[in-house]
């Protein structure tokens, strides 16, 4: 490598480093990191200071990074979402919760026609030659823009949440199915489309190969340690199947996009998908976005008179075509709700720069107009979030209790039925006749409800899927094992199981499912009563407990204890963030995702958990 490449490397990867830590800095958490990559690209690369010489390394790494970011937008796709069992439920305007997927087709189906009318505007005005294009440009929405701004509202598991993310996941699929049409028709294979059906079915074959090893026992143990087997054959999947469409004449990003997709489909182990978006958002990535910047060159774009007023226009246009189709929301949601969400899905990224750079590539297009493409689409992400956040009504704003699904009849999940905070949470017991006669349980249970039996068909049609935690008691620790592992891969996003065995203990553990053990929790019980009788009374006392507390409201994000607002009668013990244990004092910053270890009156707990932990939009 020349010292030349290499200092341009360097300035890349350092500008990389330094994007999230100056946003932090400066407060600009509004700015999405990708976005501020691509900024701080502009102020280094050709619009700026030019100080990077483009070769083949920073060439490669680019590329990679663009391949890694196909394959984890189609990791990103959670096609538990399209699942269709979850049943009606009641807004809090009383209107009934309308058919998500429907509703969500039907406004895609909506933004897609606007999109194709609102291009043949642009052809008939003489700004732009390419209807197909442009109509894919316009009607595609950035996932990895909406995904994080609905988190951050609390509203990703809210009714409105899900459409939106139903919008922009069928938005997602498609839009790049069209991408890869429009490069079949339009390039130099031209017209070869039978050919990408050899892709799509090697793809199939490859994810019931996969599927059938990841039920071996051997894979399981092959995944610890240095070998590292799942992550070995994510990264083979994603080189096979980019190679394969290199071969059939397709773009490389089709390939990592439908591997993305597979690994998807496969229910992959969450710290699995944490090592891979840490790999990818850590390093090829950014790369990626900061080069996209430095490709950029500003000033040309303002000096043609042409490209300058595409730009508004080019926004009014993804404007449009989200707000009309999603008026259809009305028919539930005020006004309010509707106009913010259309400002978010207005959002575009990731396929806006693809389609950009894989038109200019094949001579669909000039550099500048490609440049103009980008452009709007990185305004686009810098402001919608923010107009969504204004816009969206706060007055909406409820407390949402946290459902919690109990399987089986027992004296110890009546006992908790029964306990746990109606303010804070919505328990349901679900238990079969035969529980309640081998426990000798009483015909009249507080929030109970009879099935026929523990099957995965009868508790999805019971909606139990849907609830915040599961707590598996039945009294098969195997049927706990199935039922747990299985919600896990329905998206459940906390799951506590009863298993008494180690080997079932160890597989449920591997899928992140919390353990529950009746032996070991009374050993850890009486050894805590010898050995610290005055410990065991804090645990034990209604009043005086411990209590965990997850910090999920931003507001309080970078605070400090000694600034925070909350004057109730609580101590904070201890704080956990990520793998790291911290006694808290005075100066101890508040940051989001934090477990905060708190005693007092319950309370002032609860209200503590509503302030910090259940601020969802519903």
């Amino acid at each position: 490598m020349e010292s030349g490449s290499l200092t341009s490397v360097v300035i890349v990867v350092i500008a990389a480093f330094l994007t999230p830590l100056l946003l932090h800095r400066f407060k600009l958490n509004v700015i999405p990191v990708v976005i501020g990559e691509i900024i701080v690209g502009l102020i280094i690369g050709k619009s700026g200071f030019n100080l990077i010489e483009k070769d083949m390394w920073l060439q490669t790494l680019s590329t990679l990074g663009f391949i890694f970011l196909m394959f984890l937008s189609g990791l990103e796709i959670d096609f538990s979402a399209f699942s269709g069992n979850k049943k009606t439920a009641t807004l809090p305007n009383g209107k009934k919760e309308p058919n998500r997927l429907k509703v969500a087709f039907i406004i895609f189906i909506g933004i897609l026609i606007i999109s194709v009318l609102l291009s043949y505007l642009f052809v008939l005005a003489g700004l732009m030659q390419d209807v197909f294009l442009l109509t894919l440009i316009i009607s595609t929405i950035s996932l990895g823009v909406v995904v994080p701004t609905l988190k951050d509202a609390h509203i990703m598991k809210a009714a409105i949440g899900q459409i939106i993310l139903l919008i922009a996941v069928i938005a997602d699929l498609v839009t790049m199915i069209l991408l890869t049409v429009y490069v079949s028709l339009t390039g130099d294979g031209g017209g070869n489309m039978w050919l990408l059906l050899i892709l799509f079915a090697a793809g199939v074959l490859l994810y019931f190969i996969a599927r059938r090893f990841k039920q071996k026992s051997f894979f399981e143990k092959l995944s610890k340690g240095t070998t590292q087997i799942g992550t070995r054959a994510v990264f083979t999947l994603i080189l096979v199947l980019v190679a394969l469409s290199e071969s059939v004449g397709a773009e490389n990003i089709l390939g990592a996009f439908l591997a993305g997709t597979l690994v998807s489909l496969l229910a992959p182990n969450p710290e699995m998908v944490r090592q891979l978006d840490s790999f990818g958002y850590g390093f090829l990535i950014p790369i990626f976005f900061v080069m996209v910047g430095v490709d950029l060159d500003i000033w040309s774009l303002l000096s043609e008179k042409k490209l300058l007023l595409l730009i508004p226009l080019l926004m009014v246009a993804f404007l449009i075509s989200k707000i009309i189709p999603v008026f259809l929301l009305k028919k539930w949601y005020d006004t309010k709700t509707v106009i913010s969400s259309a400002f978010l899905l207005t959002s575009t990224l990731s396929l806006v720069i693809a389609a950009a750079k894989i038109a200019e590539r094949i001579g669909a297009i000039t550099p500048e107009m490609s440049g103009t493409f980008i452009l709007v689409a990185v305004i686009t992400c810098i402001i919608t979030p923010i107009l969504f956040r204004k816009i969206f009504p706060k007055e909406n704003l409820q407390e949402r209790k946290q459902k919690v699904a109990l399987l089986g009849a027992n004296q110890l999940t009546l006992s908790i039925n029964r306990e746990l905070s109606q303010k804070l949470y919505e328990p349901t017991l679900y238990h079969t006749n035969q529980d309640k006669a081998d426990n000798q349980i009483a015909d009249s249970l507080f929030n109970e409800k009879e099935i026929h039996n523990y099957d995965i068909p009868t508790l999805e049609q019971e909606g139990v899927f849907s609830s915040d935690i599961m707590v598996i008691m039945s009294g098969d620790e195997k049927t706990n094992a199935a039922i747990a592992i299985e919600a896990k891969h329905k998206g459940v996003e906390r799951v506590i199981a009863r298993v008494e065995s180690p080997e079932l203990e160890q597989m449920v553990k591997n899928q992140n499912v919390e353990v529950f053990s009746t032996l070991l929790s009374t050993q850890a019980l009486l050894r805590a009563l010898i050995e610290s009788p005055s410990v065991m009374k804090i645990l034990t006392n209604q009043e005086t407990s411990l209590f965990e507390i997850k910090m999920l409201n931003n507001e309080f994000e970078g605070m400090t204890l000694r600034k925070f607002p909350f004057t109730g009668d609580v101590i904070f013990v201890r704080i956990f963030r990520g793998g790291e244990s911290i006694i808290p004092h005075g100066d101890t910053e508040l940051h989001f995702n934090d477990r905060l270890i708190v005693t007092g009156s319950k309370e002032y707990v609860d209200e503590l958990k509503r302030e910090l932990e259940f601020c969802d939009w519903c």
